[in-house]
């Protein structure tokens, strides 16, 4: 709620000015709040407040001139006419000052499940708080849902952007926003909506053609790690529905269901749909990568970079390097060449994607793609050659990665790392990786059973559907036990999750699908040594639910 309110009168008639300054001051005396006017002539161009309003504050504008209400562009700003304030000062201030704040938000993850939702629990949780209007549109793993109107837009104070990839953000042009991860909006929702009244910047189109966003300084940080998750989070939908029905077709034909021999059959057709899923996720990965970074005009060239990333054995790296020089080199392309009015339409449909997709092809053929390729193997061969303690260190270190901050950062360089691994047919990683994210849910829904007294009440409800989201490998079920004691849980977690990793690995346990948990492992052929498999998770889930009841204080 606006308590205080600063007001500018521009009119035509000194008499009107001082009548409309005199009927606001008494009006808002009478309502006991708190008014800086300021009153100028028609031919001034600015405003002198002995205390000017900050970002986010109430300004009232009464036959303003835009140069003057563009010096206060991250206000909250409400333009009236002379008229309107003469007849009736009182009701004006009143709506002025009883206004909810309306704000609209987007969130969402790489992967667009459990963070894109947390994040908007947690907005609608603090705004709740505070006694703000919100809405928010998730955009979830199948698109936007509860989608942002026109009208909702329009009238919002304010927009919140907390998402871990990028997000189209034209839409908002004209309005206040604020833009971050979903980290701080899950922890804290009232305190990040209050850091986001104090620090939205005014989103200009300008602003949007150059940089594509508005970020705050932990976005910024984070700039290259979004663009990588935008890449993969594009490409693991090729690398589930290849490796399905690759496993698919292992289950109804065999071992060699993609063979000549079997042409014709269902299971040939299973492995020939699903291997050409698999071609296309490095040219997916590189060109959303270069989509996050230069928007559309960025995507042919990664995409191109990224088949030819593909065909010169570079794989997954020298997709991520497609992607990132595709995305770099549009942007300088888009800086730099400049065309009269007449012939900036070409830029985007023609000149962009014809120069950016020959510089990246060219270094990617002459440059990258030949040493890439070479690194891409030796990764190869050690990988596959690993066994006995190396394996088991290997698995271990990955396995722990997914438990330390249950969804964030560190858990997502291993996840991504690991299903990129699948394109060069590397499948033990992404098994580990697997075992240890669904380690943590299932731990913590364990140990409220066996060790009631050491949870609370809420903990303990919530425990079976904790259950659930660890079968569905989904680590961030597990947060609100970490959130409440994360020195004692999250040691717990990463310990469990790193037996099941190191595991998985020793024994040599390999997975043709990056998701699904458990469900997969009905699929015959999805995975290889499955009693080897359901062990390591098994063991790394006991290990945590162990350390837990060890570790946590009896409730009182």
């Amino acid at each position: 709620m606006h308590q205080k309110i600063w007001v500018i009168i521009q009119a035509s008639s000194e008499v009107q000015r001082i009548l409309a300054k005199e009927a606001l001051k008494k009006a808002a005396s009478e309502l006991n709040k708190s008014i800086e006017i300021e009153v100028i002539a028609d031919d001034q161009t600015s405003a002198t407040f002995q205390e000017s309003p900050k970002e986010g504050n109430a300004l009232l504008l009464v036959d303003v001139l835009d140069g003057i209400k563009s010096q206060y562009e991250n206000t909250i700003q409400t333009s009236i006419t002379l008229d309107e304030v003469l007849k009736a000062p009182m009701e004006l201030l009143k709506s002025l000052t009883s206004r909810e704040m309306n704000i609209v938000a987007v969130t969402s993850c790489p992967t667009g499940i459990a963070h894109t939702f947390m994040a908007a629990e947690g907005l609608q949780a603090g705004a709740e708080a505070l006694g703000l209007n919100i809405r928010v549109e998730t955009q979830g793993s199948v698109g936007a849902q509860d989608a942002l109107t026109e009208d909702e837009i329009r009238n919002a104070d304010i927009v919140i952007i907390a998402a871990d990839r990028e997000v189209d953000r034209v839409r908002f042009n004209g309005k206040r926003v604020y833009a971050s991860g979903t980290k701080s909006a899950i922890n804290d929702g009232q305190n990040y909506i209050q850091t986001a009244i104090a620090e939205a910047k005014l989103q200009k189109a300008e602003a949007i053609k150059q940089t594509q966003a508005i970020e705050s300084k932990d976005t910024k940080k984070a700039g290259t790690y979004k663009h990588l998750m935008t890449g993969v989070s594009f490409m693991i939908p090729f690398v589930v529905a290849g490796g399905l029905l690759i496993a698919l077709a292992f289950a109804l034909g065999g071992i060699n269901a993609g063979s000549e021999e079997n042409a014709g059959t269902l299971a040939h057709a299973f492995s020939t749909i699903g291997g050409l899923g698999f071609s296309l996720m490095v040219p997916a990965l590189a060109g959303y990568i270069a989509f996050s970074i230069a928007d559309r005009p960025g995507l042919a060239p990664g995409m191109i970079g990224g088949l030819l990333a593909t065909q010169l054995g570079a794989g997954f790296l020298g997709g991520i390097i497609a992607g990132f020089l595709a995305g770099y080199i549009v942007l300088w392309l888009n800086q730099n060449i400049r065309l009269s009015r007449n012939l900036d339409g070409l830029k985007p449909v023609l000149i962009l994607p014809l120069l950016s997709t020959l510089i990246v092809g060219l270094i990617m053929v002459y440059v990258i793609g030949e040493p890439v390729s070479i690194l891409l193997k030796g990764l190869e061969s050690w990988l596959k050659g690993m066994e006995g303690v190396n394996a088991f260190v290997l698995g271990a270190v990955i396995g722990g990665m997914m438990a330390v901050d249950l969804g964030g950062p560190v858990n997502k360089a291993a996840y991504a790392t690991s299903v990129a691994l699948i394109s060069s047919g590397v499948y033990e990683p992404i098994a580990a990786v697997m075992a240890a994210g669904m380690t943590p849910p299932l731990a913590a829904a364990v140990a409220t059973r066996l060790f009631k007294n050491k949870f609370t009440k809420d903990e303990y409800e919530s425990g079976v559907a904790t259950g659930v989201l660890g079968l569905s490998f989904i680590s961030e079920g597990a947060i609100p036990f970490a959130a409440r004691d994360p020195f004692r849980v999250i040691p717990s977690f990463v310990v469990g999750s790193a037996v099941a990793g190191a595991i998985s690995m020793m024994l040599g346990c390999a997975l043709k699908a990056p998701h699904g948990g458990v469900f997969v492992l009905l699929i015959p052929g999805a995975i290889s040594n499955l009693l080897g498999y359901i062990i390591a998770i098994a063991a790394g889930t006991m290990v945590s639910a162990v350390m837990l009841g060890t570790l946590k204080k009896r409730v009182v």
